[in-house]
């Protein structure tokens, strides 16, 4: 029997199994049997019960070849079994075992991260075998909620005949043996509304990936990676937003910020308190709030939104920012992220 020098998972293991008729007799109805064992399941490769062999001559042989898609690491162990009847019409067994151990042909590492409202994966593929790998897809199925979109380097082509080889053929990348790596950058971006209740709150499986690969004399292998986690998705409660800000401001003149409260849950939130939080310091005052510092807004029905105003005075002229406004709910005695900055000008006439 012939067996591989170094089995990796997500390969075929492939075996070619001879059996031999040393004595000097011819033996009779033989059957073959042959399966994978494993710490988790035996695999059945070949059973000839129901159509034996019929005879093998003295000094003659029986060839064949078994193969299996390995999909677990650690030890594995081949038993080929033969149930053959000798020169005396005797029963006889003979049982041979073959043991090997099936590694990990690459190392998976991944990175999450998020920038503003954008997920980016970072797949970094660590080439573990003594072969070089050329990997013919290393693509990122994301779940449901989730698109992908795989990013590369500009490369900037200047004949027109390369980049239409390249369109009509992909090249293999090529991860060298011994610990050649190669890393992958996908950008996702969620298909949920974020205006919208999900019923996937807290969900963070992105997804997994989906790697095939060849060696140096074209076997092929294939990997998926498990389920991919990211940062926990929390569905926000409510969101506040400027939905109108005057286009021309004038120094130490009223101007009026339109706002909207919305609730992105399917109960009722609120009573609520908007605050424009300043410094107590009187020079850094860039702007002040007129009326009540305190606005008092009634609860919010689930999936819908509030529209309120709040009037300022710029004391500074030139590039400002209105920062601070607050949220606090008075039910729930907690407050919110407060308003993104909003940059304006301030001009004096």
């Amino acid at each position: 029997m012939c067996l591989c020098s170094a089995i990796y998972l997500g390969e075929t293991f492939c075996s070619y199994i001879s059996i031999n008729n040393s004595s000097s007799f011819e033996v009779r109805d033989i059957i073959i049997k042959a399966e994978i064992q494993t710490e988790r399941q035996r695999i059945l490769l070949l059973d000839t019960s129901k159509t034996p062999v019929e005879t093998i001559r003295a000094g003659g042989r029986y060839d064949f070849i078994v193969e299996h898609d390995v999909k677990e690491l650690g030890a594995h162990t081949l038993v080929c079994t033969a149930q053959y009847s000798d020169g005396d019409a005797e029963r006889k067994y003979l049982p041979q075992y073959f043991k090997f151990i099936v590694s990990n042909p690459l190392s998976v590492r991944t990175k999450v991260r998020v920038v503003k409202e954008t997920t980016y994966l970072e797949a970094c593929l660590e080439n573990n075998t003594k072969s070089n790998l050329y990997m013919d897809q290393v693509d990122f199925e994301p779940t449901s909620n989730w698109s992908a979109t795989l990013l590369k380097a500009d490369s900037h082509l200047s004949e027109k005949s390369v980049l239409t080889r390249e369109m009509i053929f992909k090249p293999p990348i090529l991860i060298k043996s011994g610990g050649g790596i190669h890393n992958y950058l996908y950008q996702l971006k969620s298909l949920l509304d974020g205006s919208a209740p999900s019923k996937f709150e807290g969900s963070n499986v992105l997804g997994k990936l989906q790697i095939t690969w060849r060696t140096n004399l074209g076997e092929p292998g294939r990997l998926q990676t498990q389920q991919i986690i990211g940062n926990i998705i929390t569905q926000r409660e409510i969101e506040l937003k400027a939905t109108k800000v005057p286009s021309v401001i004038i120094l130490e003149k009223p101007f009026t910020v339109c706002l909207s409260l919305a609730n992105l849950t399917e109960n009722k939130v609120g009573p609520f308190e908007v605050l424009l939080s300043l410094s107590d310091s009187q020079e850094d005052k860039t702007l002040v709030g007129i009326g009540l510092k305190k606005m008092v807004l009634p609860q919010v029905e689930a999936f819908k939104s509030l529209d309120f105003q709040m009037n300022l005075i710029p004391m500074e002229a030139g590039m400002q920012k209105i920062s601070g406004i607050t949220v606090f709910n008075t039910a729930e005695r907690k407050s919110y992220d407060p308003l993104p900055d909003i940059e304006i000008y301030v001009d004096t006439c």
